[in-house]
Parts: C-alpha cells; sequence; structure tokens
C-alpha cells in the first residue's frame, strides 16, 4: 500500500428522488447520501425536501433507499420519516441535513445538522446526536438540543459533522462559519464556513479545536468548504471536501462547487492538494454532474472504496457513485 490519494472512476447516477415515492411528501432533492452497510444490502441516507405550501420554503428531512450489494438495484426506499423534525423553536425544527451514520457497539449513531431560520440570516445550524436501536431504520434523539454548536471562537453555523473510529477516539470533522457578508447585487447576506476538528471518548461528549481552519483556502478567503469525509488508506488519511465561493454560486458554475482533496498523517495537519482529488466534473454539458460537485462520502464495501457524490443543483436529481481504481 502506499500513500498515493485513489483515483475515481465514475458509476453514474444511481438514484433519482424523483423517480421514487418519498415520505413526508417530498418531491425532489437526494441530497449528502451517506452509506451504512449492513447484512446483504448498503443503505444510504439522504436529505430530501418537502415545500411549505404556506411560505413557500423548503423543509429537508432524512430518508434512506437500499441498494444490493452491487450498488446498481434499488431494493426498497424508506416509507417513513428515519427522524422527525425537531419540535418549535430547537435548532433542527426546519430541517436535517446532512445525517452522517456510524455504528458504535450494538446501535448506529447519526450525527445530525439541525436548520432553523433567522431573521436578520437565513438560517443557523448545529450538530446533533440521534441513536438507533434497529439497525437504522428509525432513530430517536439523544435530547433535543444539539451536541455542538456556537461558541466563543465559532459563532455560528457549526455543522455537517462526519464521525470516524481511529485509535480508540472518535474524530469528528466538521464546519463553523464566518460572519456573514453582503455581496455586491445581492439582497441577502450570504455565509462562509471552514472545516475543522473535534474529539471524544464517548461520541457525545466533544472537544472541539476552538475556531482553527483546518484546510487552506484555494480559492481566497470567501472560500466555503463543506461535507468533510475521511478514510484511512496507505498508511495516511484521506479527506475529501466539496468547496466554492461565497457569492454567485447558484447559477454560476465557475463558481459552484467542485470536490477538494486534503492528506494527513496525524488527523491534526493537512495538507491540500486538489490536484491529487481524482475525479472532476464532467465535460459533457449535458451530464447530471457537469456543473457542479458536491456533498462526498467516502466508504468502504466488499474490499473496495467508494464515493458517493451530488451533482448539478446541489443534489435535486438524486446523487452517483464513484469506484477507486
Amino acid at each position: 500500500m502506499t500513500n498515493t490519494a485513489p483515483r475515481w472512476r465514475k458509476l453514474g447516477k444511481i438514484f433519482d428522488p424523483t423517480e421514487h415515492c418519498l415520505p413526508s411528501g417530498c418531491k425532489e432533492f437526494a441530497q449528502s447520501p451517506q452509506a451504512l452497510v449492513c447484512d446483504g444490502f448498503v443503505r444510504i441516507f439522504f436529505s430530501t425536501r418537502r415545500r411549505d405550501a404556506a411560505d413557500g420554503k423548503f423543509t429537508s428531512h432524512v430518508a434512506f433507499v437500499d441498494f444490493d450489494t452491487d450498488l446498481r438495484n434499488v431494493l426498497a426506499v424508506s416509507e417513513h420519516p428515519v427522524i422527525a423534525l425537531g419540535e418549535k423553536g430547537c435548532f433542527d425544527e426546519h430541517g436535517i441535513f446532512p445525517f452522517n451514520v456510524l455504528r458504535v457497539g450494538g446501535s448506529v449513531y447519526a450525527y445530525t445538522c439541525g436548520w432553523s431560520r433567522r431573521l436578520a440570516v437565513s438560517v443557523e445550524t448545529g450538530i446533533g446526536l440521534a441513536i438507533s436501536n434497529d439497525g437504522g431504520t428509525t432513530f430517536s434523539r439523544n435530547g433535543d438540543g444539539p451536541i455542538l454548536s456556537a461558541t466563543l471562537h465559532e459563532p455560528c453555523l457549526v455543522g455537517d459533522g462526519f464521525v470516524q473510529r481511529f485509535d480508540n477516539e472518535f474524530q469528528m470533522w466538521y464546519i463553523f462559519g464566518h460572519p456573514w457578508r453582503h455581496y455586491r447585487g445581492q439582497s441577502e447576506p450570504d455565509r462562509i464556513y471552514k472545516i475543522a476538528h473535534a474529539t471524544s471518548t464517548d461520541g457525545i461528549v466533544w472537544k472541539k479545536t476552538g475556531g482553527e481552519q483546518l484546510i487552506a483556502d484555494a480559492i481566497g478567503d470567501d472560500e466555503c468548504q463543506a461535507l468533510p469525509t475521511v478514510i484511512d488508506e496507505g498508511n495516511r488519511y484521506h479527506m475529501y471536501f466539496c468547496y466554492r465561493y461565497a457569492s454567485d454560486f447558484r447559477s454560476n458554475p465557475d463558481r459552484g462547487y467542485r470536490i477538494g482533496y486534503a492528506f494527513s498523517d496525524d488527523m491534526k495537519h493537512w495538507t491540500r492538494d486538489d490536484t491529487q482529488v481524482g475525479i472532476s466534473r464532467d465535460d459533457h454539458p449535458d451530464s447530471w454532474d457537469s456543473q457542479m460537485m458536491c456533498y462526498p462520502h467516502v466508504f468502504r464495501h466488499d474490499q473496495n472504496l467508494f464515493l458517493l457524490y451530488n451533482g448539478n443543483q446541489f443534489g435535486r436529481h438524486g446523487f452517483g457513485i464513484a469506484i477507486a481504481e
């Protein structure tokens, strides 16, 4: 084994939410796919959306799709929400996205990113914990509040927690927000966020680094970094994440999400090298991932490494997969 980053071969889009009946009245979006390898199948959790008829705003709900072990055929789609949204006034009242899962003993821990609307800015986020004792079909909150949220040096937008266990310790990579900014030509402010690190002995109580940016910027101070995912391979830790410009990113492909890469030998100090990411947006303009690649998730299955990710329009029409060569 070597320390070289994997090269990825795309296997195409494998799930389109518009082709299935989703729970909670959701019609589109299958964002941030996260895999749980089970006995005889692979369950992939994702966040889908429902538009509120009263105000026209979206709420994000968690669902899952089960694939066969070849990751080619859909076996089932969840008929009910995996977890209900939070109570009024709670950090996850208006959405849960993403939903990162990890086996801990006989349970499945889910690290959630809860969304709640604000007045001066659009949202605030926090990281919660939910636990499943039925193999990942239903989850119950470990309390109504977040396990990680804004602090003195991370004043807003704590979210996107990805958790693994390395060296008998829980390791979390997550994002935290910088102050919101107004950009020319926009009526609403936009958010900026960076990747940070936390550790825990039990997966519940966490020690954060406290406002320390882990991954260097590649496109300037206003770079937004999201959805870190980390794998240990070849005596090295490999991180994939997505990044974009803070403004004019929704409809301008040159400023939209793409996937970045960094490596580390100790999980604390990271070297960014996007030339080693091993995957890129499709050159064909009509491809489902020609304008955007975002929300990566790396996992092991059947002696292979796989990379799940979303394409154009932030996963409105589903997610695809790639295999490490």
